[in-house]
């Protein structure tokens, strides 16, 4: 080994006594190294060196989840310094600049992310296909926590027979299932997925579940209820604003809109480079302050649930049942891949160990509305 290379593992050792991780240590966090250049590519590229490197093999750690745990726990980011804030610079010039989720790139996070493969989803998700946080108050196993969730989600909307709902965000049908078939309500999903459209089709044929392949900013309407669940996240900052003009636009005067998202408290406004090259482009994580100026004079807020810690366990199941059908599913993708998704899984549990994410639900009335409204818990 180079006397360079000597001195970048010096130093990335240094940061990592930060988060109590040792290079080449036997604790199930620690990273074992299987090529020097990863020092110079971690310290060069932050974020995206890291998974990169990861990717091709360059290191491993047998208990990636708690190393992130640990990295986040120790804001290691922020510690890079100057050299970390000049990498982020140009996403945080860009983001002002340009609207990363207009309705031309909008579609980016479908083709890329949610048409991967119906194939990879099933595996990995519950029987109901749910792809957001699972809630595990009094959930033993995932399915039970996706469909407490549901059922959360629905007494919480106070759901009634006849009841026009909007689902902004339909995934694979899951919940505008459970909306029409436990409910009575009638539900028009909406999504940008392909995979997704044609998959809630079939699933709900025989209820009154309508299936659009649209925009959020396309439909028209009136309806009872309104409810997003893990979309929001892909809205953007530059949408905000226009996202809850557009519910209340659409929300008759006594009705209730849940707004289901993973937030975080104010701070670091990029976005991580892997996570957005790699699973969400264009996402971005709203900051509490955020969604209270968007919807401020457009809502009363009626409700505000943060189960974030919950996202960790839905995170860590998910990565079971990855891992578990990898063999069936390895014959499609590739171990580049494989260990991608690993990653992308492990460093998104950590991020909500360390209590950086949190997971919102919010009920939201028309602010002229009359009607009470009582919390759940």
């Amino acid at each position: 080994m180079s006397e360079m290379t000597h001195r970048l593992q010096a130093t990335v050792q240094r940061l990592c006594d930060y988060a109590d991780v040792r290079l080449g240590g036997d604790r199930p966090w620690d990273i074992e190294v299987h090529n020097p250049g990863f020092y110079a590519r971690v310290l060069k590229q932050g974020s995206l060196g890291l998974g990169e490197s990861y990717m091709d093999g360059w290191w491993d750690s047998a208990g990636l989840d708690q190393f992130f745990t640990r990295v986040n726990a120790a804001r290691l980011a922020r510690r890079l310094g100057l050299s970390a804030r000049l990498r982020a610079l140009p996403a945080l010039l860009w983001d002002a600049l340009i609207n990363r989720q207009s309705i031309g790139r909008a579609r980016q996070v479908a083709t890329r992310h949610y048409d991967l493969g119906n194939d990879l989803f099933e595996r990995m998700l519950d029987a109901g296909m749910n792809y957001s946080c699972g809630y595990w108050r009094r959930a033993a196993s995932l399915d039970e926590a996706q469909r407490h969730k549901l059922g959360l989600i629905g007494d919480k909307l106070q759901l009634k027979p006849g009841h026009e709902v909007l689902e902004i965000g339909c995934g694979w049908g899951g919940l505008a299932e459970r909306m029409a078939r436990e409910y009575g309500a009638r539900v028009t999903g909406l999504t940008i997925s392909r995979e997704q459209c044609e998959y809630a089709r079939r699933r709900v044929s025989g209820l009154p579940v309508y299936i659009r392949l649209l925009d959020y900013r396309k439909i028209s309407g009136s309806f009872d209820r309104i409810v997003s669940v893990g979309m929001f996240e892909h809205v953007g900052r530059k949408n905000y604003r226009r996202f809850f003009a557009k519910a209340a636009e659409l929300l008759k005067p006594d009705g209730l809109f849940l707004l289901h998202t993973i937030g975080a408290e104010a701070g670091d406004q990029s976005t991580d480079a892997f996570i957005d090259k790699y699973i969400f482009p264009n996402g971005k994580i709203p900051r509490r302050g955020e969604v209270g100026r968007a919807s401020e004079g457009l809502f009363r807020l009626e409700d505000w649930h943060n189960f974030g810690p919950d996202y960790d366990r839905t995170l860590m199941a998910w990565l079971a049942r990855f891992e578990a059908a990898w063999p069936e599913l390895q014959g499609r993708y590739s171990e580049r891949f494989h260990r991608m998704w690993r990653y992308y899984l492990c460093c998104c549990a950590g991020y909500f160990r360390a209590r950086h994410g949190e997971l919102w639900q919010m009920v939201f009335s028309h602010p002229h509305s009359n009607r009470p409204y009582l919390s759940l818990r």
